[in-house]
């Protein structure tokens, strides 16, 4: 049987670089699981997302208002996930922000589907059970905010099925491991806002950043970012990032969008969740603030 060792792959997936380490297994055992992880990667990225015109969301796009859709379960389990926080962050995080997105130019327009009605948010999407879902109002979806941290999940379960002793799955700073001892990983999120590197010791949980980038939006001649607080419809100030470390990749990649948008119910669901955040607030100086 071959030696077991730390083995390493990296791949272009979910708009970033996946990287993928396991460590305790046989290679013969340790590269198909490797191999199965980025599948399952893959499958998240194509049924989620909004660019693929055969995705899940492009399908939804199109029908959903008018009949009910069925989709992959893993995309009903990721809906459910998202009107959850949706419920519970009064609304700072909403799946239906991509119409304004598309208005800033953030996003194409999807193809072949109606007009996104401007009244509709997400208590207009219906989950029917059976995996089905309907649109009360013409609207559109966008995932990007909670399927990576799904997509990590997903593949990370799979590694430790295998019996690895350690396991990392890293798409883009969104991250999640187990092993029997922690690792020092270091928070980009500081530099990207011009403040000194922040180290966190991960042990068996996830952390997810966000940095708010702003571009100038060419039809009103104005800066915005990608973040939105869906409660007020406003894009979120630039130079603020943050880290938020969860026992899931979803979690973690959920809370941290709303923290961003909004800190005092940031905190409520952090506490929720059992989880923790480091905010870094450049236009306060740029201190590290700890909102846990």
């Amino acid at each position: 049987m071959n030696a077991k060792r730390s083995i390493r792959r990296s791949r272009p997936w979910l708009g970033t670089f996946v990287d993928i380490r396991v460590e305790g297994l046989a290679d013969d055992v340790a590269i198909p699981a490797i191999e199965a992880a980025f599948a399952e990667v893959a499958a998240v990225h194509r049924l989620m997302s909004f660019h693929e015109t055969s995705s899940d969301l492009s399908r939804l796009h199109r029908d959903a208002v008018r009949k009910p859709v069925t989709v992959d379960a893993r995309t009903y389990e990721v809906l459910q996930a998202a009107l959850r926080f949706a419920v519970e962050s009064q609304g700072c995080f909403d799946p239906t922000i991509a119409a304004r997105l598309v208005e800033w130019k953030r996003l194409p327009r999807p193809l072949d589907a109606a007009s996104a009605d401007p009244l509709a948010n997400w208590r207009d999407i219906e989950l029917l059970g059976d995996a089905r879902v309907r649109f009360k109002r013409a609207l559109w979806l966008d995932l990007g905010g909670i399927a990576k941290g799904y997509a990590v999940d997903r593949a990370l379960a799979l590694l430790q099925a295998t019996g690895a002793s350690t396991a990392c799955v890293n798409a883009g700073g969104d991250l999640r491991r187990f092993g029997a001892a922690s690792e020092r990983i270091e928070l980009r999120l500081s530099a990207a806002v011009g403040q000194a590197a922040a180290v966190v010791e991960l042990g068996d949980a996830a952390l997810a950043s966000s940095v708010v980038d702003a571009q100038r939006d060419d039809v009103a001649q104005r800066m915005r970012s990608t973040h939105i607080n869906a409660r007020d419809g406003r894009s979120v100030r630039a130079r603020r990032a943050v880290s938020v470390v969860a026992e899931s990749c979803l979690v973690a990649d959920a809370l941290s969008k709303v923290v961003l948008a909004d800190a005092r119910i940031g905190k409520r669901m952090l506490r929720r969740y059992a989880a923790s955040a480091f905010l870094v607030d450049g236009a306060r100086g740029g201190r590290l603030l700890d909102v846990a």
